[in-house]
């Protein structure tokens, strides 16, 4: 039968053992073993690394002979060249406060004024920032801060204000052990994950892709009904052969990082939805390309092997992207709050709204205002670091792969 482990009270005393200075092999070694005949219990372990500068601290019961701890503890200083502080206290570290969040910001630069504003407003809500570890170098810089004490939906729609005024990204999420669980990844398509807008594409071919951009524009910036203008911008390819949406699907560029973003993830069990305003023709062929789980796209009416200007069956739209993510969520057995959805239009903005995660993606300002999040890097793969996952690990992973 194992011993149970006595329980440390707020008013025990404790003594708190720091070493900085240059990092070298065996620093961490050395000092446990020289703390191990002082009978002391470990309470806390903080070791941090940065261009070669070590900051150590371990928090310990206090002993019997603390001189002689002291003593010991310089010695391991000395020998490493090293500072040492001891300091005295009582109790455990203090207990982080209610309203605990993940706060990621990027920066293509990151700017030393950025970081001074979204501290400052942390401080302001009230909150405190316990923990800091950068998530990637590159292609952005990525930045993940611990933050207790302030509530996250508060929080979130006070840095997204800051993150606008200083030219940087911010996401909000709360923590919890939900943070940790299998997500259903929803996207856009059309200048989401693949470069510009396919109808437009398809358009070249019937000779009128200056007047499908026009209501294309208008109907992202939110001016037009989404499903009148699709509408109106099918009816303009009437006559166009089938075949041509196959070389459009050959001529598709994906965003920067897709690949990445999506091979990442799915490692990790993720499940994936491509929900478009675009055609099933192309989208059923992206989604074989690339793995994805669920889609739900418009069909183009086909006769004689030539577009009719028509739409078979209903249209998704705004509303329906919303609906197709509730769908496939209770489809993969995945709760809605753990869905991530990421879009550019006015059309995205149910989706957006509806998932636990929504992310704004190099989005019109129309779209970028109401999201709770916006990412406006090109680079899609900037979206694993929002969901904790660093540079290093895909790294890693693709090189054992």
């Amino acid at each position: 039968m194992t011993e149970p482990v006595p329980t440390l009270h707020f008013t025990d005393p404790t003594v708190l053992v720091t070493l900085t200075g240059p990092d070298q092999s065996g620093v961490t070694t050395r000092l446990f073993a020289d703390l191990a005949p002082f009978g002391v219990e470990v309470i806390d372990i903080e070791q941090l690394v940065v261009r070669g500068r070590l900051i150590l601290s371990a928090l310990l019961t206090v002993p019997d002979d603390m001189a002689g701890l002291e003593a010991t503890v310089n010695a391991v200083g000395a020998s490493f060249g090293l500072e040492v502080t001891v300091e005295h206290g009582t109790g455990d570290n203090r207990a982080r406060r209610v309203g605990r969040s993940q706060v990621v910001v990027l920066g293509a630069p990151l700017r030393p004024a950025a970081m001074a504003a979204l501290a400052q407003r942390i401080k302001d809500d009230g909150g405190n920032i316990d923990r800091i570890v950068r998530m990637a170098r590159y292609p952005v810089t990525a930045i993940r801060m611990e933050v207790s004490g302030a509530d996250p939906d508060q929080l979130q729609a006070d840095l997204a204000a800051v993150a606008y005024e200083q030219g940087v990204d911010v996401a909000v999420q709360e923590n919890g052990i939900l943070r940790h669980a299998q997500r259903l990844v929803v996207m856009d398509v059309d200048s989401t994950l693949i470069q510009g807008e396919v109808i437009e594409m398809i358009a070249a071919h019937a000779g009128c892709e200056d007047e499908v951009a026009r209501i294309t524009e208008s109907a992202m910036r939110g001016e037009l009904d989404f499903a009148e203008s699709l509408l109106a911008r099918v009816a303009l390819l009437e006559g166009v052969e089938a075949a041509s949406l196959d070389a459009v699907y050959d001529s598709l560029a994906y965003a920067p990082g897709a690949r990445t973003m999506i091979r990442t993830l799915k490692r990790l069990g993720y499940k994936f939805a491509l929900v478009s305003g675009g055609f099933t023709h192309i989208i059923e062929k992206i989604a074989d390309e690339l793995g994805i789980d669920y889609y739900a796209a418009n069909e183009l009416e086909v006769v004689d092997g030539r577009l009719t200007g028509r739409v078979v069956g209903r249209i998704v739209d705004r509303a329906g992207k919303a609906e197709s993510l509730r769908a496939f969520a209770e489809e993969a057995r995945i709760p809605v709050k753990n869905t991530v959805a990421i879009g550019d239009g006015a059309n995205d903005l149910d989706m957006l709204a509806a998932a636990g995660l929504g992310i704004a993606f190099n989005a019109k300002p129309v779209v970028r205002d109401q999201a709770r999040t916006s990412v406006n890097v090109p680079y899609l793969d900037a979206i694993i670091y929002l969901l904790g996952i660093t540079r290093e690990e895909v790294e890693a992973a693709d090189a054992a792969d």
